[in-house]
């Protein structure tokens, strides 16, 4: 499974890049618009599956550990503020005044790509993917009202945190109440990594239940 997901999300990482140097950026941005209205019945499948930054973050933060300059103290369990939505805005703003007055497109795909690695050589993925990305902004919203999502059985979860640690956007959260798992689906990006690390194969993707749905502020 795991080399499934690579695989998929280095293929979709190829297109980004054969798109751009086509000069194709418009047709990546409909793939965007399209995964926008897949997210209300699938969850976030674009930031899990297809998004070339999350693609290039994952090996970048196994180098940032392994030389050691990884922030320990991030402070995230996260929530979206207004940056990511200022973020959004202001590139909008910048691909518009580039192609109306400066007559040229501005790579703003590419820039956010270089801009979520250098980041996260420094932090971990969450503070990008719930603090910065203009497009985890648009994703979140849409991704909160998921039919279909990752969701832990409360019988089988034994609150062992291990789906917390490989989270990498602060998704998933065992509560202090009942010890037991619970997953903020706008915040998920549908990977496998809690289900791969569970010892007790609590987490399934199934019909949301209600009750998954906990705000952002549950993670404060």
């Amino acid at each position: 499974m795991k080399h499934f997901v690579t695989f998929v999300r280095f293929s979709f990482l190829a297109l980004f890049l054969f798109l751009i140097a086509k000069g194709k950026m418009m047709l990546w941005l409909g793939i965007f618009a399209v995964s926008l209205i897949a997210a209300i019945l699938f969850g976030r499948i674009y930031c899990g599956y297809i998004c070339p930054m999350n693609t290039l973050m994952i090996p970048t933060e196994w180098i940032s550990k392994k030389l050691k300059i990884q922030s320990v103290n991030t402070h995230s369990r996260s929530k979206h503020g207004k940056l990511p939505w200022i973020t959004l805005f202001l590139s909008l703003g910048l691909m518009i005044i580039f192609k109306k007055i400066l007559h040229k497109d501005l790579p703003l795909l590419l820039i956010w790509l270089v801009i979520a690695v250098i980041i996260t050589l420094r932090y971990k993925p969450e503070v990008f993917h719930n603090q910065i990305c203009p497009f985890g902004a648009l994703q979140s919203t849409f991704g909160k009202f998921a039919k279909f999502s990752k969701g832990v059985n409360k019988e089988e979860c034994i609150g062992c945190k291990l789906c917390e640690k490989v989270c990498p956007s602060e998704a998933i959260k065992v509560t202090t109440d009942n010890k037991k798992a619970t997953i903020n689906t706008s915040l998920c990006h549908q990977c496998s990594n809690c289900q791969q690390v569970c010892p007790k194969s609590a987490i399934h993707y199934t019909k949301t239940i209600k009750k998954e749905k906990v705000s952002s502020n549950s993670f404060s």
